[in-house]
């Protein structure tokens, strides 16, 4: 017999073996044990301590009688069952079922049952208990879990937990369930688009208004002075804490009455549009209709705004001012609660802009409108794009492009998004100058460094000065980033490095920087050499795992720099600039003035509103 053949015979030996012990034995060798039948619900007079549990998704009053009938329902229904006991009834009023966040009553029954203190929950339906598939499934599963298990009796779809058939039924019930509160979202939201379509708009309760018969605002006098208290102190200079603190010494109240404030509060009344009489649509929105968690409105979904909607409590100028100080409110500083955009209208920086590189309540229209109040009609008109000269190509020095060469010896700055670099050679070109203003033409396109007071409130430390050596200090420029970005049409993933020039003409010293000459500076992934070396072809390859990226550096250079690239450099035949310097009226540190329809308040007008706010403040304290 080969050795096939004794295998196939060892195979069948086994079979004969198995069926034999499968045959069993006699079955009246076996003791049969039956098991406790399974309790009927109703039909068992077994002690259980029970309780229900009901919820009302709105705290309406006309939902009151639903709720109120819920709890005799199942109060009656509990005592008049043999062997139950009445644990409690727990009720959750105007919440929805959608999530269980909030459902204060349901933890604790929740945690009443862990303690085993509950062997029965009780509640009308599914949706009743959860509209969230995965809540509702949970939360059963860990009742029944329990060492003595709980179970939840669905009263209109007569559905016992403890059932084992039970858990596919509530499945599809739960499922249902939460369709049917998803389908009441999006009808929910349909509606409020068509109201707020037609200007019909929700009107909930708010400090410095009443609502009349028709719902509509109507100034309350006592709150809305507490009202421009808040925006009045704000625009002083006063901080949103220092307001709270005045407002809880004056004893005045929010709308719920409350004499307790704090600093969110106070933001939260100079936030409101519909003080200055405008009312803005669906400034959250909730993109989750399980969780219910609300969301700032960035252009996600639609809004509305129609001003003048009721009588106004401050002018829309006093809200405008407020908003742009909320924007930048670290840039307060004492005695510049508000800064002004000016500009200056003559001599070496005609049209250059003083900017403070934390402020952000300027956008890159206001500063173009600013720097072109500087020049006469015909220059306002002047297309950027074709201007071919700038007058701040500053001196009569033949000098190779700044880009091919180190600017470690020359003045040079770096400006990324949110950051601004001097090197080190900026600092030694002004002797003993501690602080420096910045400026910015956005019709030339350039950027001016001029030294100033420690006094102003524009000023930059820009370095210090340790051991007789000068230190760079890297400043954020966060408010000034982002409309010098978009006045240049810059990538805001991109840093740009600038050369500049620095001029003298007696006891006047300026840096100009032409941004329109920018080395850019553009990180990318690159594969590294060790990775190339493994495949030919990286979107092909079948170790794509194995292969490394690491960040690399990229300069950029303007197009029409293309002919000079490859070159060889000599010295003695540099790429040259055509440069002229400056001739005639400097007058760099001339004073620069308020633009005219940008600014919307000055130091007269902020006095008078802190007038008006001392006499309110005294007027309180007397009916104290």
């Amino acid at each position: 017999m080969n050795e096939q053949e004794k295998h196939t015979d060892s195979q069948e030996e086994q079979k004969r073996k198995i069926r034999a012990r499968y045959m069993g034995i006699d079955r009246d060798e076996l003791e049969f044990i039956p098991a406790k039948p399974k309790e009927k619900l109703f039909e068992s007079e077994a002690q259980k301590r029970v309780c229900a549990y009901c919820r009302v998704s709105t705290d309406d009053a006309k939902q009151t009688s639903s709720y109120e009938l819920q709890k005799n329902h199942y109060e009656d229904m509990i005592k008049e069952h043999p062997g139950w006991t009445l644990v409690g009834i727990y009720a959750d009023e105007g919440i929805s079922g959608t999530s269980l966040q909030h459902r204060d009553d349901f933890i604790r029954m929740m945690n009443d049952c862990k303690a085993g203190k509950i062997d029965l929950v009780i509640t009308k339906s599914v949706s009743r208990f959860a509209r969230n598939i995965v809540d509702c499934i949970e939360k059963v599963r860990e009742l029944a879990g329990l060492p003595s298990p709980v179970g939840v009796f669905f009263e209109t779809e007569h559905i016992d937990t403890l059932n084992s058939t039970s858990e596919m039924m509530l499945a599809v019930l739960s499922a249902t369930a939460q369709e049917e509160s998803h389908t009441k979202s999006e009808i929910m939201n349909i509606s409020i688009e068509q109201r707020f379509s037609r200007g019909i708009f929700l009107t909930p309760k708010l400090l410095g208004y009443d609502q009349d018969s028709d719902g509509n605002l109507v100034i309350n006098q006592e709150e809305a002075d507490t009202v421009k208290l808040c925006f009045y102190l704000f625009l002083g200079g006063s901080s949103t804490s220092e307001i709270a603190e005045i407002l809880m010494d004056l004893g005045r109240k929010t709308k719920l009455g409350n004499r307790k404030w704090t600093g969110s509060s106070v933001v939260s009344v100079l936030q409101n549009e519909r003080h200055c009489g405008d009312i803005l649509s669906r400034k959250t929105f909730t993109p989750n209709y399980l969780n219910h968690k609300s969301k700032k409105n960035r252009k996600d979904r639609n809004q509305y705004r129609q001003k003048d909607h009721h009588e106004a409590i401050v002018s829309r100028e006093v809200f405008a001012a407020t908003q742009k100080m909320l924007a930048a409110y670290k840039y307060r500083k004492k005695g510049y609660p508000l800064p002004i955009l000016q500009v200056v209208d003559g001599g070496t920086l005609n049209g250059f802009v003083p900017v403070n590189r934390t402020w952000t309540g300027f956008s890159a229209s206001d500063y173009t409108q600013a720097s072109q109040s500087a020049y006469d009609e015909a220059v306002k008109e002047i297309d950027n794009t074709q201007k071919q000269d700038s007058h701040f190509d500053l001196s009569g020095f033949e000098i190779v492009r700044s880009q091919f060469f180190s600017t470690r010896c020359n003045p040079a700055i770096t400006i990324s998004n949110g950051q601004l670099n001097f090197n080190t050679a900026c600092l030694k070109k002004f002797k003993n100058v501690e602080y420096v203003e910045l400026l910015l033409n956005s019709v030339e396109h350039g950027i001016a460094v001029r030294p100033c007071e420690k006094d102003n409130p524009n000023a930059i430390k820009w370095g210090k000065l340790k051991d007789g050596k000068w230190f760079v200090l890297p400043k954020s420029c966060k408010g000034f980033a982002a409309p010098l970005y978009e006045i240049m049409g810059w990538e805001k993933s991109c840093k740009y490095r600038f050369r500049g020039q620095y001029q003298t003409n007696g006891n006047e010293q300026v840096l100009i920087f032409n941004l329109e000459e920018p080395e850019i500076i553009k990180s990318e992934d690159i594969v590294c050499e060790e990775a190339e070396t493994q495949t030919e072809d990286i979107e092909n390859s079948e170790n794509t795992d194995k292969i490394k990226k690491i960040r690399k550096k990229k300069i950029v250079y303007p197009a029409n720099w293309v002919s000079g690239f490859g070159n060889k450099i000599e010295s003695g035949e540099p790429l040259i600039l055509q440069r002229f310097k400056y001739d005639g009226n400097w007058d760099v540190l001339r004073p620069a003035k308020m633009v005219e329809g940008v600014q919307i308040f000055n130091k007269e007008t902020i006095d008078a509103l802190m007038n008006e706010a001392e006499q309110m403040i005294d007027g309180m304290r007397d009916v104290i």
